[in-house]
């Protein structure tokens, strides 16, 4: 790895949104290229399309294999040969096609190893090269880090969804993400609450999930009320959140992550990140876009692998330990949530206000 610059996979997303555009734009500082060697896997001719349409000077260089890959440039790896009808703004089934082939073809070069880490331009459906049956959806930015429960489900199939079982491996997940990916040595999750006032799913199945993770030494604590987690700033106690379903954290993230959020995924072998916004067609090619999302997957991905590689190492000859490890149960009070008993039907509030 000290050999060379870190080589960062880039796909070029659905082509008729912005994902050129933000690849340009994040690509436009020159050091950049002293940070790491770009592949941009894609189509020289739509990328020759964007950058007319945009009137970007960007020069890259097209290569036929990520072998070729030259340190101080802008590669463009061609995914195909094929024609593509560019409509800039407009959802096509061929502009998701096009996004699929770089995807497939940057599938294959992560199986053979040929680059380091992979950053996705953003498209409309996911196609994760590295999905394996046991991940986290995380969405991280500054002093925020959020994993999801459930993703794509109707919030009416939630909370059948949200099982002890699935509760307790994602926030494994999560824990050994924060503890791998960003080398946070033991790790604070906070479990947000499924209802917006403690009842019957907080008792019965997020408060047993906290009591199995604390015998497995990972530090969770709640549940807590989303508001009150996110209203009160309680993010700033902990290292990463747990939410139940995709709302319920991605629109207090999305709020909080002002300077351009990243999504990634825990728990699979690969480094792979994508900016925490989608296509956005009602200003492609428009030169509008922000490419500090794109910005900060590419730099999250580097650090990812650089705290993997540092956190792998000593692991790989360990010493015989010569204490025993004492946990403090400080936090344990600190940040401790009493679950109020149900209401029978003699418990009538004195209000009935929220």
């Amino acid at each position: 790895m000290e050999e060379r610059k870190i080589r960062v996979a880039v796909t070029h997303g659905d082509t008729n949104g912005i994902g050129y555009e933000v690849i340009f734009k994040a690509f436009e500082d020159p050091m950049m290229f002293d940070l790491c060697t770009p592949i941009i896997y894609g189509s020289p001719k739509v990328a020759s399309y964007h950058r007319k349409a945009l009137g970007m000077e960007v020069q890259f260089t097209i290569i036929d294999k990520a072998e070729d890959a030259r340190e101080g440039r802008l590669n463009l790896l061609t995914t195909f040969d094929e024609e593509v009808k560019v409509e800039l703004g407009t959802p096509t089934a061929e502009s998701d096609t096009a996004a699929r082939k770089a995807i497939a073809r940057a599938k294959e070069d992560l199986q053979k190893g040929l680059y380091d880490v992979l950053v996705q331009a953003p498209m409309r459906s996911s196609a994760n090269p590295a999905k394996e049956e046991k991940s986290l959806t995380m969405m991280v930015s500054d002093g925020v880090r959020i994993g999801l429960v459930t993703t794509h489900l109707p919030l009416k199939d939630v909370p059948a969804a949200v099982t002890v079982e699935k509760i307790v491996d994602k926030a494994t997940i999560f824990h050994a993400s924060l503890r791998r990916d960003f080398r946070i040595s033991n790790p604070r999750i906070a479990l947000l609450a499924l209802n917006p006032q403690l009842g019957t799913e907080e008792e019965t199945v997020i408060q047993p999930a906290i009591e199995q993770l604390e015998k497995q030494g990972v530090q969770a604590f709640g549940p807590y009320v989303a508001d009150d987690y996110f209203g009160e700033k309680m993010y700033y106690d902990f290292d990463g959140a747990l939410a139940m379903y995709d709302d319920q954290g991605l629109v207090p993230f999305k709020t909080l992550a002002l300077d351009g959020g990243v999504k990634l995924k825990a728990g699979i072998s690969a480094v792979c990140t994508t900016p925490d916004h989608g296509p956005a067609f009602d200003i492609a090619g428009k030169g509008v876009a922000d490419a500090q999302s794109m910005r900060h997957a590419i730099y999250t991905a580097i650090d990812m692998l650089r705290h993997r590689i540092s956190y792998d190492e000593p692991l790989a000859h360990p010493l015989p330990k010569l204490y025993h490890e004492k946990r403090e149960d400080g936090d344990k009070a600190r940040f401790a949530v009493r679950i109020p008993p149900k209401k029978t039907e003699e418990s009538i509030p004195e209000s009935m206000e929220d």
